[in-house]
């Protein structure tokens, strides 16, 4: 089989699994998040029991109690919400791999921001997220880290430099979606290292018939708030590398930056609401204002494309150039693709060009043969039928020229 055919369903088998795992962590933690905040008063005044909900769903009714530390007979029967989280990680950590390691010279180095070794832009990645659970974790066991807006101002200010930072180091697709890896590196860990061990110290306390100390739900609690309002960045953050306007503006770093702050607005809309404080409306406004800005920032400058030029190509990325029927495949490239892909797009009500791949330049062409091969070559997505028609003929010049390139 084509090895890159073979590559392309690997990627999204993982993406998929990413995606489904990611739904059921977001879900449990968005639910227990609400259940918490909207426990009432139990009316038996049971011994532990801190509060209760009435819920129905799907025909039936539910009664869900929370014990205050625990109860005093531990059931035989206990659900762990663990996986999900775990598995959300390593699946997008396979993606990370398989996507901006294996795919270093197109996605992740950009010569134009930072000329270095893909073994050190590799090095920098897993560093970067080693580094930002050890500084998060260090802050929030000191004394600082007992006063939680403080606290939160902090691990803002942290964010928002990574933002900067990745952008002076990577591509700005990249710069994004690392900063979305480092969040999730430091809510994973938070449920690996913090909220389950100190689950497991109650368990054990219980089973033991001792008191468990209330101190491990504290801090359990504190760890699964910061998940809560860091949710929503990270899925924008992971969606991002789809969309130009983010990542390839030159205030991508300021972009999510601001991005993390509608994290904010969002879930305080939501926790106050689910805990009877009322709607708080200018959540809504304040939300509104932020995403407009972020409008504002991206439409400053045209979005530049993550490719590189003549005079940078890599020797894995030139030899497309060299290959057998690269002239024939590059007339037909430009001839059915640029009017969209371009630095001007000629084709009406397209501002920019989709997904900021550029198809005018040898290097440009070159430098996307995967995606030409992929798309235009071995399946029909592109181009779109009622813009330009390629020929079968045309279509297996595209797949003799990457194979001849690739040795495939």
């Amino acid at each position: 089989m084509d090895y890159v055919i073979l590559e392309a369903w690997l990627e999204f088998a993982v993406r998929w699994v990413h995606v489904i795992t990611g739904i059921a962590w977001i879900g449990s933690s968005f639910y227990f998040i609400a259940l918490d905040l909207g426990l009432k008063k139990s009316p038996d005044r049971r011994q532990n029991v801190h509060g209760e909900e009435w819920q129905v769903h799907g025909g039936g009714f539910y009664h869900v109690q929370k014990y205050l530390v625990a109860p005093d007979r531990l059931p035989e029967h206990l659900i762990w919400f663990k996986w999900e989280s775990y598995t959300t990680w390593l699946s997008g950590f396979a993606m990370l791999i398989l996507v901006y390691y294996m795919g270093a010279e197109l996605y992740l180095v950009d010569p134009n921001v930072l000329d270095i070794p893909i073994w050190q832009a590799i090095l920098i990645s897993l560093g970067s997220l080693a580094f930002g659970w050890v500084i998060y974790d260090l802050i929030c066991k000191s004394k600082f880290g007992e006063d939680n807006t403080r606290l939160m101002v902090l691990l803002y200010i942290i964010l928002v430099a990574m933002a900067w930072g990745y952008t002076q180091v990577f591509t700005g697709r990249a710069a994004l979606l690392h900063l979305g890896a480092f969040t999730a590196t430091i809510m994973t860990a938070n449920v690996f290292v913090i909220i389950m061990p100190n689950q497991r110290i109650v368990v054990a306390d219980l089973r033991e018939g001792r008191t468990p100390d209330p101190k491990y739900g504290k801090i359990a609690k504190q760890r699964s708030t910061h998940n809560n309002y860091l949710t929503l960045p990270v899925i924008f953050l992971m969606l991002s590398n789809h969309y130009p306007l983010a990542f390839a503006s030159q205030y991508n770093w300021l972009i999510a930056s601001l991005v993390f702050l509608m994290g904010v607005t969002i879930r305080h809309y939501f926790n106050s609401t689910h805990a009877g404080k009322g709607k708080p409306m200018w959540t809504w406004a304040a939300t509104t204002v932020l995403f407009l800005v972020i409008i504002w920032l991206s439409t400053l400058t045209a979005p530049v494309a993550d490719d590189a030029d003549q005079a940078t190509l890599a020797p894995s990325i030139q030899r497309f150039v060299d290959a057998e029927g690269f002239e024939d495949a590059y007339d037909i490239v430009v001839g059915n693709c640029s009017m969209c892909h371009g630095a001007e797009p000629g084709y009406e009500g397209i501002p920019w060009a989709p997904r900021g791949v550029h198809l005018e330049t040898e290097a440009q062409v070159a430098f996307e043969a995967k995606r030409i091969y992929l798309q235009a070559g071995v399946t029909h997505a592109m181009p779109p039928p009622s813009v330009s028609y390629l020929e079968a003929e045309d279509r297996a010049v595209l797949v003799a020229w990457y194979r001849a390139a690739t040795g495939g």
